[in-house]
């Protein structure tokens, strides 16, 4: 499913999603962002996964030291470049978010939100770790998903992308219990409480799951003093 974001559902039609998300996912995607907003400091170095045409970076670089946005759509960097061109702060690779490059204990912050842990359509493990990996002792990774109170109005927004032509016909036979299915292929799933303790709970870290706005959920990771992960 990763090459539906690179070429079906990037740049300017992933935009769009956003563009034409309906008052009650405003909301909510305000609230998310707010709530990261809240854990970065003015020295910060944060690191942003999956960060498609630079929607949230724009805010990031803002309150941040230095930001780093990577995807690995490269049709994404090219807008974000456009849409965070005044913020001499704010740089944009094309990395694999399970792969990072990066040296260990680098990042202040590390966010993976908008549901990207189940986005992504990568081994959530891998993911987890090398987010870990690359943030300092005392720092944050930060995850997000979707709260379960907020179904109806996600499945919502996206029949209105799929009346847009942005994401295909929705399979309504197929679509339950969280999960989106549309008959192209495309599927988007969440992570609940429960999963992401499973996840996490091999890294000798204790996980805070935190609920925002009855819309995201949050699992926020503070990395302890003796990570060798």
């Amino acid at each position: 499913m990763t090459h539906y974001y690179n070429y079906k559902l990037s740049a300017l039609r992933l935009k769009r999603c956003y563009d034409i998300a309906p008052p009650r996912v405003q909301k909510y995607l305000k609230a998310e962002v707010d709530h990261v907003l809240q854990k970065i400091g003015s020295n910060n170095i944060v690191l942003e996964l999956g960060c498609g045409y630079g929607r949230v970076l724009s805010q990031i670089a803002s309150k941040a030291a230095i930001v780093l946005g990577i995807d690995n759509a490269y049709s994404n960097l090219i807008l974000a470049k456009k849409v965070l061109k005044r913020f001499s702060n704010c740089f944009l690779l094309t990395i694999d978010a399970a792969n990072l490059t990066f040296r260990s204990q680098m990042f202040d912050l590390v966010i993976c939100i908008q549901n990207g842990i189940s986005a992504f359509h990568i081994d959530k493990i891998r993911l987890i770790a090398e987010s870990i990996r690359v943030t300092k002792a005392n720092g944050y990774v930060i995850f997000s998903s979707y709260s379960d109170k907020f179904w109806e109005d996600r499945l919502k927004w996206f029949q209105i992308q799929s009346k847009y032509g942005l994401i295909g016909e929705i399979d309504y036979e197929k679509t339950q219990n969280e999960i989106i299915v549309c008959k192209d292929g495309f599927t988007a799933t969440t992570i609940g409480p429960e999963e992401f303790l499973s996840l996490t709970s091999n890294f000798h870290i204790e996980p805070k799951i935190v609920e925002v706005d009855n819309s995201s959920l949050f699992c926020e990771i503070k990395i302890p003093q003796n990570n060798n992960n």
